[in-house]
């Protein structure tokens, strides 16, 4: 029987060769497929049960080796909804069921993918180059915290971003030793204050005994604006916005009331006012044109700001042009920090401004989406802000060469790879990058040279096999 075993053997081996083959032609076919992982091929000897003085080589089968783990090179796409994983993982993906548009319904089940070409749909849905829908978790924009504990198909509505009143305006900068007001005379001891004692505008003006006192809670009429301007100095200007989003520009004023106290404890080297410009077209008597905040600012002999102790000045009821930009209830905060305001000699005499921010903000519609390497989704809006509107769900396998392959380069969980662990562990998503497939067109080509080599051998066992039968059956002859 060992001519016919022969042949049987010959066959299993053109039948192996022949599967490796087509595993080959597949890889090769899917070279440019983003994501997509080359199957190899992996021999295995088939040998009866025999003596061991009768034990022969055996048959061979053919088996598929899968090459989840080892992962394509990246290649960027500019697109920015498209991600990458650089590192073990896989995207958790869904099928549309049924339904178009806004009747779409899904599977309902996790599937697996590496395929990250995702890109928008007409409704919002992320889906990705072979019809797979990206499942994610919504965050809730109060607390910043996740929606729910299973993650779903993301939908990212093209929705307007509420504004934001301004709460607090952040302030750096240097006022100068010796501000170089338009009064300002180093012949005339205290012209560079506001209330100089030579000034006209101190006997002029109802408030200036409070305004250099502790706790000044006065205003600049119109009528005072110009003699006010020449003994202040510009402190900036910021855009704020009211609780509907209109932009009011804030400037600043400072103004030096006086030039401290050496003895006293601690000693203090300079006392300062802010204003705000309300109203700068104001005339008369009764129209406001400058507001004092109400509190003072005074340095020690390092230049260092000792009060107020809080480190930030209230404006509260302020209106500017007509329109209300803070209320008592709802005052807006000029924070100076604890070294955001000095006091230091400075050759210009005028204030060095390093820094004018604020929290507030304009209403804005979503202009761009893109993903950080958190698998977080980001939301750029047209007034400037960036928000995280969702979370990829990601998940790793014990055994991810395991994995039930299915079409579009998905695959489906089994019993063998074990059951998902949520997240990337050390992994990072890539935004803007794809992963490209893992097949190598010149190692291809060379186990289709081997194979073929091989298949060509079993078929030369085959025409052996068959001219010794032929001996056989002619010796009867």
């Amino acid at each position: 029987m060992g001519v016919f075993s022969a042949l049987t053997t010959a066959v299993t081996g053109m039948t192996a060769q022949s599967y490796a083959l087509e595993n080959i032609s597949g890889n090769i076919a899917n070279a440019r497929t983003t994501g997509y992982k080359r199957i190899d091929t992996t021999f295995a000897d088939l040998v009866p049960d025999t003596a061991l003085n009768r034990q022969i080589g055996g048959s061979v089968a053919a088996y598929s080796l899968a090459t989840n783990t080892i992962q394509g090179d990246l290649q960027a796409t500019r697109i920015d909804t498209n991600v990458a994983i650089n590192g073990d993982g896989y995207f958790v993906v869904d099928q549309r069921a049924s339904g178009i548009g806004a009747n779409m319904q899904f599977d309902g089940k996790n599937l697996y993918t590496r395929r990250g070409d995702f890109d928008f749909d007409a409704n919002g849905y992320l889906v990705n180059g072979a019809g797979y829908y990206l499942k994610g978790f919504k965050i809730d924009q109060t607390t910043g915290q996740l929606i729910g504990t299973q993650p779903d198909v993301i939908q990212i509505a093209k929705s307007q971003f509420p504004a934001k009143a301004t709460t607090s305006i952040d302030f750096s900068a240097n006022l100068p030793a010796y501000p170089k007001t338009n009064n300002a005379n180093n012949t005339i001891p205290g012209s560079e204050l506001l209330f100089d004692p030579a000034s006209t505008f101190a006997a002029s003006y109802p408030d200036s005994a409070a305004l250099s006192a502790s706790q000044p809670t006065t205003v600049i009429a119109g009528t005072e604006v110009t003699n006010f301007l020449t003994r202040s100095i510009e402190g900036g200007s910021v855009t704020v916005y009211d609780p509907l989003g209109q932009a009011v520009s804030v400037n600043l004023r400072w103004a030096k009331v006086d030039n401290g106290n050496p003895a006293a404890v601690p000693p203090t080297t300079g006392t300062w006012q802010l204003f705000v410009a309300e109203n700068t077209g104001a005339t008369g008597a009764a129209q406001v044109a400058y507001r004092s905040a109400g509190v003072n600012v005074t340095f020690g002999t390092t230049g260092q700001m000792l009060s107020p102790a809080g480190g930030s000045i209230q404006l509260p009821q302020l209106t500017i042009g007509g329109t209300a930009i803070s209320t008592a209830a709802n005052p807006i905060n000029l924070t100076l920090g604890a070294n955001g305001l000095t006091q230091n000699g400075d050759v210009s005499g005028l204030i060095d401004a390093r820094s004018i921010r604020q929290d507030g903000y304009t209403a804005g519609t979503l202009d761009r989406v893109s993903v950080n390497s958190e698998g977080a989704v980001i939301g750029t809006f047209s007034n400037g802000q960036m928000v995280a509107l969702a979370q990829i769900a990601t998940a790793r396998f014990n055994a991810d060469n395991s994995l039930k392959r299915l079409d579009g380069g998905a695959f489906e969980e089994t019993v063998e790879s074990g059951p998902p662990i949520t997240g990337l562990g050390t992994s990072q998503l890539i935004g803007g990058n794809v992963e490209q497939s893992n097949t190598d067109i010149a190692d291809e080509f060379s186990k289709m040279i081997v194979t073929q080599q091989a298949y060509s051998a079993n078929t030369k066992v085959i025409s052996t096999a068959q001219d010794m039968l032929s001996a056989v059956f002619n010796i009867i002859r």
